[in-house]
């Protein structure tokens, strides 16, 4: 039996020992009053004497982080929400029971403590426990080293794991929940509508890239999960709605990087009445504001880089690419993204694209050739697109079946024919400009994140070779 097999056996065992004290191995309600980043913020300050006047009495809970037994009393810390407090636990301050399971207790069980604040002679805040409460036997063990687990493919395929251990990782999370929530705040306090779009759909659009497959059995057909949700967005300003938003998953059926996950999450909003120009001037205070909310200031540090947020450059792609002799077309692009675009560390809006490569956006009045259209990069990495939408039904027809002839030629992620999106806009859409903006590659730079896979909860993975701890439970099951 393998070290690893055999603490899963004694910790099996201690459970039905906790169990004959008369506890429940897995818990029941537990009514705190305080949680442990509470109790540090507001107590920490305070010295020994002024917490032995106001004696405060708290009910904590947590996961035992440390333990430290010596004779008839012992420490253990409990952390909770990425922060540790210690606790005291002395024979003569609790029941023979709770002390019993005090001598049961492993690192990474879960626990209430009921007792008084107090500063011990090292002078560290704790809580001088007078009743304990067992919540939940842990079963497997700990890293070594649990504060500080690295081996990155555990930390992506058991997150479980990584967040008990890292408490960086917690606020990476909570940090994306904070620019997920400026992000809606910023739009709600503009007066735009959250919507929700269809994830399968029976034509897939809005974007160049290949789509899942799927089937629906009962109606027979085909459905694709959504690569994007601009077009059923463009139906609702058509239909009234003239500022509508929605932060969405997309799903494309692409490689996987530091920068790229199948699945991913956008914010994607829509503005009658505007055009390109007024998304800049609007992103720029976005971005900025969003940086401010996530992190207290609009200047990050990003993997050894300054982001200034609150100074988004405007550079043209020809002024970019500085070619001597103008590239038009496909050409240009190429030439930016393998020349260009990995220099874009600050924070750059890059405008006007070729026609070819934007078949949803308005052309430029002064040059034909091109479309008002813009990108948003940083960290040499586009975290945005936004663009004057193309609100000419014959218009999108004809870029549609442009795009028809680059599929026919070999182009897996040209656009398709939307008929219904075409009759859409021969209702009348108004002038309107839209964009998308990268959640994932947006909390990347905002957290200092060198991947994508950091500040996806779960993202997509090879599947395990071998699990089999089912089984091994259902071998030493008393």
């Amino acid at each position: 039996m393998s070290l690893e097999d055999d603490l899963l056996e004694q910790r099996v065992k201690r459970t039905a020992e906790i169990e004959a004290l008369g506890f429940r191995a897995y818990g029941q309600r537990f009514d705190f009053t305080h949680t442990v980043p509470e109790i540090l913020a507001a107590e920490n300050a305070k010295t020994a004497e002024e917490l032995a006047a106001s004696k405060l009495q708290v009910r904590v809970a947590g996961r035992i982080q440390t333990m430290r037994r010596m004779g008839k009393a012992g420490f253990f810390h409990l952390m909770q929400r990425g922060e540790r407090l210690q606790v005291y636990v002395r024979s003569d301050a609790v029941n023979e029971r709770e002390y019993a399971l005090y001598q049961l207790l492993d690192m990474g069980d879960i626990v209430g403590v009921e007792g008084y604040l107090f500063r011990t002679r090292t002078g560290e805040l704790s809580v001088h426990a007078e009743k304990l409460t067992f919540l939940s036997k842990i079963l497997l063990s700990l890293p070594e080293k649990w504060h500080g687990l690295e081996d990155v493919e555990i930390r992506y395929r058991q997150r479980y794991l990584d967040l008990i251990a890292n408490p960086e990782s917690q606020k990476i999370f909570v940090t994306r929940a904070r620019i997920v929530s400026s992000l809606r705040r910023q739009l709600e306090e503009r007066g735009f509508v959250e919507v929700e779009t269809p994830m399968m759909q029976p034509l897939y659009g809005g974007a160049a890239a290949r789509p899942f497959v799927t089937h629906h059995n009962t109606l027979d057909m085909d459905l694709y999960l959504r690569i994007a949700p601009e077009l059923y967005l463009k139906r609702l300003i058509v239909g009234g709605l003239e500022r509508v938003y929605e932060i969405n998953k997309n799903f494309r059926n692409e490689g996987v990087s530091t920068q790229h996950n199948p699945e991913f999450t956008m914010l994607e909003f829509y503005q009658a009445y505007t055009d390109y120009q007024g998304l800049m001037d609007f992103t720029c205070d976005l971005l900025k504001q969003t940086a401010v909310d996530a992190t207290g200031s609009a200047v990050v540090e990003w993997q050894g880089h300054t982001l200034d947020f609150a100074n988004i450059r405007r550079v043209s792609m020809l002024e970019a690419v500085g070619a001597e002799v103008p590239l038009r077309g496909h050409a240009l692009v190429e030439a930016f993204e393998r020349n260009v675009e990995p220099t874009l560390i600050e924070p750059t809006i890059i405008y006007d694209y070729p026609v070819e490569v934007s078949p949803l956006s308005k052309l430029k009045a002064s040059d034909p050739a091109f479309v008002e259209r813009f990108e948003i990069y940083a960290a040499g990495m586009e975290i945005g697109n936004a663009y004057t939408e193309l609100n000419d039904p014959q218009e999108q027809r004809r870029r549609f079946e442009m795009q028809l002839e680059l599929k026919a030629a070999g182009d897996e992620e040209a656009h398709q024919m939307d008929e219904d999106y075409v009759r859409a806009l021969s209702y009348g859409m108004p002038p309107t400009g839209g964009e998308g903006i990268g959640i994932d590659r947006l909390t990347m730079l905002l957290t200092n994140s060198r991947s994508i896979r950091d500040v996806i909860l779960f993202p997509l993975l090879r599947p395990e070779g071998e699990i089999g701890l089912a089984e091994k439970l259902r071998r030493i099951a008393p």
